[in-house]
């Protein structure tokens, strides 16, 4: 009986958070700022760092010359790490700036210190991930938003690709953490998570907190730190980026090992903080480290409790709680998600790639008993061309 009001207890907190922010995401509105026109135009590096990403950097390079933005007011900062001669002499041919790097063991961490201890003259870090391309508009947009007094700013990543089942499943994904962890997390007045790219920060804040951080999941850290000096993260939703999909299962593997390594070390060691933090009145940070932090992985939640619903409703005689206790919870989660997904995103294409649910779920699953080590060290995502 225990057990199961423990499992129970964890499910009704996990559906109505999900719940809760999915519904308050319906009411985000994009600030009025961004009508406005800009009065000042801060001079930006857009920074991409790029760790063996020759198949897709040229062609990312170039696009992020493709920007609204006054082109005095920024630069393009290509981060080479273990790039192909050929890449580099290519790179170099473009408008940017092509800053190599050589580690002995390379993280994204390492490479974002090396830009932004070199270079001094910039007021505005935008940070990329090497397949990203930003929509000719984004800087104008953050450039905005700072103007009116943010210094953390979150764009909003979107699928770039939807070639295969996954990565309509991975684009999926996207779309709902988006809003209901971020557009929900705006609409309560709440700072937003970061992702990892598509975001912008004051240069020099941002560099004095990167020379603090060693870790291969620096978003995690960085997101707390900021906090702590009483910064909030905007999410900015009509800022886009868009960002390459994972296409296929062993990929998706790599990356969520990445991912949930990184998730689990940050709750271990930030859920006193954020305990604290709770008593001190910042809700913000004890939604980021606690209520946020201590949930499974989404699809963890949802293969759990289909597993469990299903088991309810076969073994009702012998448990203690009604199994439609369980049939309201898995559908009250699966609106959370309704709520969540674009419309656009209903079609053939979008049932297919539902049927590639229970893969994820045993992927995800199975990632859980390799996490050890996992988040000390820098797990690739190799990106291709699309």
């Amino acid at each position: 009986m225990w057990i199961e009001l423990l499992v129970f207890s964890y499910f009704v907190f996990a559906v109505s958070y999900s719940l809760t922010f999915s519904v308050a995401g319906l009411f985000y509105r994009i600030p009025s700022f961004l009508s406005v026109a800009g009065t000042h135009h801060h001079k930006m590096a857009v920074i991409i760092p790029a760790y063996k990403e020759d198949v897709v950097i040229i062609n990312v390079a170039r696009e992020a010359l493709n920007q609204s933005y006054p082109k005095a007011s920024y630069d393009v900062i290509i981060i080479a790490d273990t790039l192909k001669d050929t890449t580099i002499a290519a790179l170099k041919q473009l408008d940017v700036i092509v800053h190599e790097v050589k580690f002995e063991r390379s993280t994204k961490v390492k490479s974002l210190q090396s830009v932004l201890n070199k270079y001094t003259e910039y007021e505005v870090a935008v940070i990329l991930d090497a397949d990203n391309i930003m929509q000719p508009d984004f800087l104008e947009k953050i450039n905005k938003c700072y103007n009116n007094g943010w210094r953390a700013i979150q764009g909003r990543r979107m699928a770039k690709n939807r070639n295969t089942s996954f990565a309509i499943l991975d684009g999926l994904s996207e779309s709902i953490a988006n809003h209901i962890n971020r557009q929900g997390a705006a609409a309560l007045g709440l700072s937003c998570p970061l992702i990892g790219s598509g975001m912008a920060f004051n240069f020099v804040l941002l560099r004095d907190i990167m020379n603090t951080i060693d870790s291969v999941v620096e978003d995690k850290e960085l997101q707390i730190k900021l906090l702590e000096q009483q910064i909030k993260i905007h999410y900015l939703n009509n800022a886009i980026v868009l960002d390459e999909k994972i296409d296929n299962p062993e990929v998706f593997k790599n990356q969520r090992t990445r991912w949930m390594s990184g998730h689990y070390t940050h709750l271990r060691n930030d859920f006193v903080k954020g305990v604290k933090a709770l008593f001190r009145g910042d809700f913000s940070i004890f939604n980021i480290t606690v209520l946020f932090s201590i949930q499974l992985p989404r699809m963890m939640n949802l293969g759990v409790l289909g597993i469990v619903t299903m088991t309810a409703i076969v073994f009702h005689r012998l448990l203690y709680l009604p199994f439609w206790y369980w049939i309201v919870l898995l559908t009250l989660y699966g609106v959370s998600f309704a709520l969540a997904i674009p419309a656009s995103h209903y079609n053939k294409a979008f049932f297919k790639a539902i049927l590639q649910l229970p893969k994820a779920f045993l992927i995800i699953l199975a990632v859980h008993f390799k996490l050890k080590g996992a988040d000390k060290k820098f797990i690739h995502t190799p990106h291709k061309q699309h």
